[in-house]
């Protein structure tokens, strides 16, 4: 553990890591892939004690620690930082759910695996946000909104791009636990097509394509 954060290399499970694989591993024999993905993410969500993490507690902690810039490369002592925010205050409402050293190890392995194939060693703002916002605790609509936001342009607008760094990021969950291919794979491009075609219909006077958040249908 201690080489792993000395060397910030990612090619390494915890333990504790490996046993929730090796668990969700078993959930393969649900049949629909919806159920199962969902069954996989809320066994993630509790271990990592995510699902007891409040979005607006998670958008405090980005703001204390200055994470404005999306773009920004975090080191794993960065990632190790803001973790370390978010379970210390974790701990303090629930002391009995809550260890806090394993949790950091475990949410830290997981974000690493999530966003950080190349082994770099680093991963961005907008990865980590998005990683731990989508397992947070928080009503669905808020969420939209917030993550929306996270790409988004002055008035509340994103062109293609933005969406697509978006939906590239938050693919990246699915993938790491076998289940992409439910979703339409690793190219979010239709998925993008398809959202602009669905603002068109309604906004063809616009010169440039632009979506602006709307309740999802």
């Amino acid at each position: 553990q201690k080489k792993q954060l000395k060397t910030q290399t990612t090619c390494w499970d915890h333990p504790k890591m490996t046993e929730l694989y090796q668990s969700l591993a078993d959930l393969n024999n649900v049949r629909f892939s919806a159920y199962r993905t969902a069954m996989k993410i809320r066994r993630l969500q509790k271990a990592l004690c995510l699902d007891l993490l409040d979005l607006s507690v998670a958008q405090n902690t980005f703001e204390q620690h200055k994470l404005t810039n999306n773009n920004q490369l975090l080191s794993v002592p960065d990632v190790i930082n803001c973790l370390t925010s978010i379970y210390d205050g974790l701990e303090q409402e629930h002391k009995d759910l809550v260890n806090v050293p394993l949790c950091v190890d475990m949410c830290l392995n997981w974000l690493l695996n999530v966003y950080d194939t190349g082994r770099s060693g680093k991963i961005r703002v907008l990865s980590m946000k998005i990683g731990l916002l989508s397992l947070s605790k928080g009503h669905l609509e808020e969420k939209y909104k917030y993550l929306f936001s996270q790409v988004a342009s002055a008035g509340d607008t994103c062109d293609q791009r933005q969406l697509g760094l978006l939906l590239h990021e938050a693919i990246q969950i699915p993938r790491q636990l076998g289940e992409v291919a439910a979703f339409g794979g690793s190219n979010i491009e239709p998925s993008v097509r398809s959202c602009f075609q669905h603002v068109c219909s309604h906004t063809n006077t616009h010169k440039h394509q632009r979506a602006s958040y709307t309740h999802p249908e």
